[in-house]
């Protein structure tokens, strides 16, 4: 399933483990050739235009203009034989030793907000930290791996995908989102990441990924603080002197509702709000 120029999980592990743990400006990786070439491409040829699917996901605000599919529903044979092997056990088992997570890593059926995600040109998703509850599973939040989809895709087409310091003083990583190259980070409360500036890519392209997404039962403390341990919607911030004024109000309006409204409600609101 995995390539086999990496050899073993126990291999990558040796290799990629330390660097991942102690990454700044928090733990986070990228491993390239990630896949088998011949299933990824497989995969690639199953991944629909989502702009074309009404019936899936489309945010359309100041902080995100990006196509996502809801759950596994248009996942094609070769995308579920892949998904279910880094749900399984075996693959956990590893993310768990490779993050050094201690508590079990637990896959979501659901795919809540993962799955295939699509950006068109001029697309773009702001700086944010993800909601930290699953909706349904009452679970934590501990780790997102994505997986890009695009071939031959040039610097000067953008869509990197930014990590920033933990204060949002500047961006501190950039990974250029090419085909089969994977890229990881633990989930906390200042993890920071987004893909911030409008997509500059031809307009027959689009920047594709599938993204999945690990949970725990318990979590340190420490990684989320108070209230926000069940935070259960996405938590945008606005680059100082580079983001516009109407994101600023967007998520003043937005981040009030959160705290005021109870976490059922708001589910059903994005729910409404993403048909």
């Amino acid at each position: 399933m995995l390539n086999k120029k990496h050899g073993s999980l126990d291999d990558l592990l040796a290799k990629y483990a330390d660097d991942y743990q102690n990454a700044k400006p928090f733990p986070h990786g990228s491993i390239d050739d990630f896949i088998d070439e011949d299933l990824l491409n497989k995969v690639l040829d199953e991944f629909p235009d989502l702009d074309k699917k009404p019936d899936q996901i489309y945010y359309k605000n100041p902080n995100e203009d990006k196509h996502a599919t809801k759950g596994d529903e248009l996942f094609g044979p070769n995308t579920k034989k892949l998904v279910e092997y880094l749900n399984s056990q075996e693959f956990r088992d590893f993310l768990n030793k490779l993050t050094g997570i201690k508590e079990p890593l637990l896959a979501d059926p659901h795919f809540e907000g993962g799955g295939f995600h699509q950006i068109k040109p001029g697309g773009f998703l702001k700086i944010h930290v993800d909601f930290h509850k699953h909706r349904k599973l009452d679970l934590h939040r501990r780790l997102n791996l994505l997986i890009y989809l695009n071939k031959d895709w040039e610097e000067s087409y953008g869509g990197h995908f930014e990590l920033w310091e933990k204060d949002m003083s500047k961006s501190a990583v950039k990974i250029l989102p090419i085909f089969n190259r994977m890229a990881m980070f633990s989930t906390t409360g200042d993890s920071w990441h987004g893909h911030p500036d409008p997509l500059t890519c031809p307009e027959d392209r689009s920047r594709k990924s599938l993204a999945l997404y690990y949970y725990t039962e318990t979590r340190p403390e420490n990684e989320v603080q108070g209230k926000d341990r069940g935070r259960v919607t996405t938590t945008f911030a606005e680059r100082k002197g580079i983001d516009s004024k109407s994101m600023t109000r967007y998520n003043k309006t937005v981040n009030f509702a959160n705290k005021v409204l109870p976490n059922g409600l708001i589910t059903f609101i994005k729910k409404f709000r993403n048909k």
